[in-house]
């Protein structure tokens, strides 16, 4: 008897630090990641005594903004809790989050399924939080930063309806995109901006109750997740095939390893003792509010990529790519603006300049080339002034120094030969200088020619006119001469 099939039943609950000025509660500066340790506090994120939290209004309205840009409802009415319980990096001995009343649920992003199909997965709720400190262990000790320690964080809990490692993975790519869009979050998990735990069980397929549930917590990259989710199916699966049980626990993952491991056993929302924080007032959030709200959202990712696909003439996948990154998708449509070929620019962009980015490490807005200038480039292509193998070496100096293509081309002279004259004399000088090659190739060896389109090419150190030597090399071999 073969092994059954079984289903994967995956949860999502992530976390993104928010881009504000200051903390969730009090006037700390927010950006702390470069600073010395413990330079960024003071009473109340030190947690010291009599100290008064204050809800910052920014993260409010950026976590509504996200709630909407996720399909969520606004709840008119949203209070503050204490979550207890107790780590060195949490000075308060509780983390003031929201439980009973979040401020935005019931949403969904739309994700592509196992089958390549739309699928929606459901938003439970959006919430706000604070970060915690930070632990860093030296030589046996364990020393506090509480830097980070107040930081708005914004928790977003999908329901468990993604079926596979790579549904997950999509999830997660579509909610940084979102996040960034939004500009409310850098949300790179290798910085700690986004991090995440998947709640992951399995079941035999066709069974209706669900298999005993894990929490693998603190996945920091999007390769992780896709690991951890690969590894702990395969281990459930092989210990229901032996006929063992699933412990509820709550797992880490080894990234060298390459497996789980259990951290303790799995808490309920009763240890946390949930109860609303006595020191803040709960949030009243009117209609009109949201409105205002609303009407600063930018052109989300699915509705662009639909305007790129009718506009631009793009297929999905291609309006994907562009549309990953906002200012991708700015940058594409500025230069398709100054230089009215869609394809042509995608190809451009996607190609020679994403190698570019990838190599170099760095995002678009840190790129010396312009989109005003990769239309001049390709204008002078179009023109006839130079061909493309010569527009792509200009473009890789304009990467390096952002200097114009057409300053490059007059500084280096490669501006294409298309004086018919000039290079029929440079024509005739490869026909004389290889009489075999010009016999074998009237004797049928056609594939000859490209070789001769290569000797001219080199001759004219590649500025010759393709289309004209094409023409005049046809006429010399065809001919009787």
């Amino acid at each position: 008897m073969g092994q059954r099939e079984y289903e994967v039943i995956i949860g999502m609950e992530v976390h993104a630090q928010l881009l504000t000025r200051s903390k969730m509660f009090c006037g700390c500066s927010a950006d702390y990641v470069d600073a010395p340790p413990n330079t960024h506090v003071c009473p109340v994120c030190m947690a010291l005594p009599g100290a008064l939290p204050v809800i910052n209004r920014a993260a409010v309205e950026a976590t509504i903004r996200v709630g909407l840009a996720l399909n969520c409802e606004i709840a008119p009415f949203s209070v503050f809790a204490r979550k207890n319980y107790f780590y060195p990096d949490l000075p308060k001995g509780y983390q003031i989050s929201q439980y009973e009343l979040p401020l935005t649920y019931n949403g969904w992003v739309e994700i592509e399924g196992n089958d390549g199909q739309p699928k929606r997965v459901r938003i439970r709720r959006a919430h706000l939080e604070e970060d915690t400190g930070k632990l860093v262990h030296v030589n046996g000790y364990s020393l506090v930063d509480l830097n980070r320690a107040g930081v708005p964080l914004l928790e977003i809990v999908s329901e468990a309806d993604m079926r596979s490692a790579e549904e997950a993975h999509r999830y997660l790519l579509k909610l940084r995109t979102i996040l960034r869009y939004l500009g409310v979050s850098t949300a790179d998990m290798e910085k700690g901006a986004m991090r995440c735990e998947a709640n992951l069980s399995v079941r035999p397929r066709g069974q209706q109750t669900l298999g005993t549930k894990v929490e693998i917590k603190n996945l920091n990259s999007f390769k992780a997740v896709r690991d951890a989710i690969t590894y702990e199916v395969k281990r459930q699966i092989a210990i229901l095939e032996q006929g063992g049980t699933v412990e509820q626990v709550t797992l880490g993952w080894d990234e060298h390893a390459g497996r789980t491991f259990v951290q303790r056993t799995k808490e309920e929302a009763h240890d946390y003792r949930y109860f609303p924080e006595p020191d803040l007032l709960p949030l009243e959030i009117s209609r009109e509010w949201v409105e205002s709200l609303r009407a600063t959202l930018p052109e989300l990712p699915d509705a662009k990529i639909q305007r790129f696909m009718q506009t631009y003439g793009l297929s999905r996948k291609e309006a994907d790519i562009i549309a990953v990154e906002r200012e991708v998708a700015e940058w594409y449509e500025t230069a398709v603006a100054a230089y009215p070929h869609p394809r042509e620019v995608y190809h451009w962009l996607t190609g020679e300049i994403f190698r570019y980015l990838n190599e170099a490490n760095i995002p678009i807005t840190a790129m010396k080339v312009t989109p005003d200038a990769l239309a001049e480039l390709l204008r002078l292509v179009e023109d006839g002034t130079i061909n493309r193998n010569t527009a792509k070496s200009v473009l890789q100096e304009m990467l390096a120094t952002g200097q114009r293509p057409r300053t490059i081309v007059d500084a280096k002279g490669l501006a294409q030969v298309s004086d018919e004259a000039a290079l029929r004399a440079v024509v005739d000088e490869i026909i004389a200088a290889h009489p075999d090659e010009v016999r074998r190739y009237r004797e049928g060896k056609k594939g000859l020619f490209g070789w001769f389109m290569g000797q001219v090419m080199r001759a004219t150190r590649g500025k010759a006119n393709p289309a004209t030597v094409k023409k005049l090399l046809s006429e010399r071999l065809e001919g009787d001469g």
